[in-house]
């Protein structure tokens, strides 16, 4: 039995084609449902065990498979059947792995050192949940489930043992970023937004998710202030109350439309004043710009533009990438861990049947012993039995030991087979 894997993934292919082999929730169910009915009606050109990955970046099936020849065009057009797609459309862009390659790929994806945005941290969520729905669905079976296991350890450490998931690496999130350097704390701070631009509206998301509590949405639509206010539990404003508002505001965030500047160096003078010159944190996620460059001369007044922005995630994507290299060790480790384990386990059933034997034989003996012994307390008894179990345990520690240190070297079958005609386990299902 291998472990394989085949997929697509943002390296290669296009959005549209990723989106077109996307498994929703539901989707994701029927897949696994088809592959569990194949496992247990015992089709050996299909998987036995079985595990389906699919985010905006990525869709990938998880197999362990009685034949790699096979596996990988069995599992292609099963892929393209379910979506109704051509598999000469899918083929020239899919990878496919097995084995320890196999193994090592997971563990990267869910480290994150495969993702668009290296280590960002939805991966392991994403890779967690498919590791669910295969349990749900009856697909995930030992080995799978080990090797998601393996996964999410391997992501757990990047995560806490390297800086993988540190700096900013979104524009939304460096605006952030940026501002808990200037305010040492966000929870009394009011957040302003000024128009309905989607990095704003994720920028007030995650300062409001970093403390800061409360949040105004000023727009020329008073009704598109309340649409984007209520997620937020926000106040809604027109634009005519705008000025008042920011002599409130401690961090404004503008993403409008408008084809000139709307927040003026005066206006914001003005509110600097009334707000006796606490500092004030402007981000101008507007192209054209919203606010004029003027307005971060002013004293105390921290002013950051798009192209600011994307030079700190540019700074702190590189800071990422510096920690590539320990993040490599890690999924190496756990991979080389992992395939000792499943190593290990092709030898298994010999180790079982050679203590099963051995347990047989000592029963029979000691039993054969006691009734020739006569009446014996119950503490002589044990002592025999003791005994019995201790001479036996030792014999077999050593085979035991040596068996699997073979497996993980790769002549596990040959010592395997050897064991069993030695000791007469030859016909005992392997």
């Amino acid at each position: 039995m291998r472990v394989v894997v085949i997929g697509l993934d943002h390296h290669n292919t296009p959005v549209e084609l990723r989106e077109s082999l996307a498994f929703p929730p539901e989707k994701r169910e029927q897949a696994l449902r088809q592959l569990a009915g194949a496992a247990t009606g015992g089709n050996p050109q299909l998987p036995t065990e079985a595990i389906i990955l699919s985010t905006c970046n990525r869709v990938e099936i998880y197999a362990l498979v009685h034949n790699t020849e096979t596996a990988y065009d069995d599992l292609t057009r099963f892929l393209a059947a379910i979506h109704h797609v051509a598999v000469t459309t899918i083929k020239p862009r899919m990878y496919a792995l097995e084995g320890r390659d196999a193994v090592a790929h997971l563990c990267a994806v869910a480290a994150g050192t495969k993702s668009l945005i290296i280590g960002e941290p939805q991966i392991q969520g994403q890779v967690k949940e498919a590791f669910e729905a295969a349990q749900t669905s009856g697909t995930a079976g030992p080995v799978l489930s080990a090797l998601c296991r393996t996964a999410l350890r391997a992501g757990k450490r990047a995560r806490t043992e390297t800086a993988i998931s540190q700096h900013a690496v979104s524009v939304s999130h460096a605006a952030v970023e940026l501002a808990r350097k200037i305010f040492d704390d966000l929870s009394p701070l009011h957040v302003l937004l000024v128009g309905s631009g989607e990095m704003s509206r994720l920028a007030a998301k995650t300062l409001l998710e970093q403390g800061a509590r409360d949040l105004t949405v000023v727009n020329r639509s008073l009704d598109h202030a309340r649409e984007m206010a209520a997620p937020f539990n926000g106040c809604a404003l027109s634009f005519d109350e705008f000025e008042e508002s920011l002599k409130h505001s401690d961090i404004v965030i503008s993403s409008t439309s408008a084809p000139e500047p709307i927040i003026r160096a005066d206006l914001v003078r003005a509110a600097m004043k009334a707000r006796q010159h606490r500092p004030l944190f402007v981000i101008d996620i507007a192209v054209p710009r919203d606010v004029d460059p003027a307005v971060g001369k002013l004293e105390n007044v921290f002013l950051f533009d798009i192209d600011n922005l994307k030079d700190v995630t540019e700074a702190n994507l590189e800071q990422r990438r510096k920690e590539l290299g320990k993040v490599e060790a890690i999924v190496e480790e756990e991979t080389q861990q992992f395939m000792r384990w499943l190593d290990t386990l092709a030898v298994s059933p010999t180790i079982a049947d050679l203590h099963h034997r051995a347990e047989e034989i000592r029963r029979a003996e000691v039993d054969k012993a006691l009734r020739r012994m006569g009446t014996l307390s119950e503490r002589e008894r044990n002592i025999v039995e003791s005994l019995s179990k201790g001479i036996v345990n030792k014999l077999l520690h050593r085979p035991t030991v040596r068996l699997k240190a073979e497996a993980t070297s790769g002549n596990g079958i040959v010592y395997s087979a050897t064991l069993r005609e030695l000791f007469g386990l030859v016909g005992e299902e392997e």
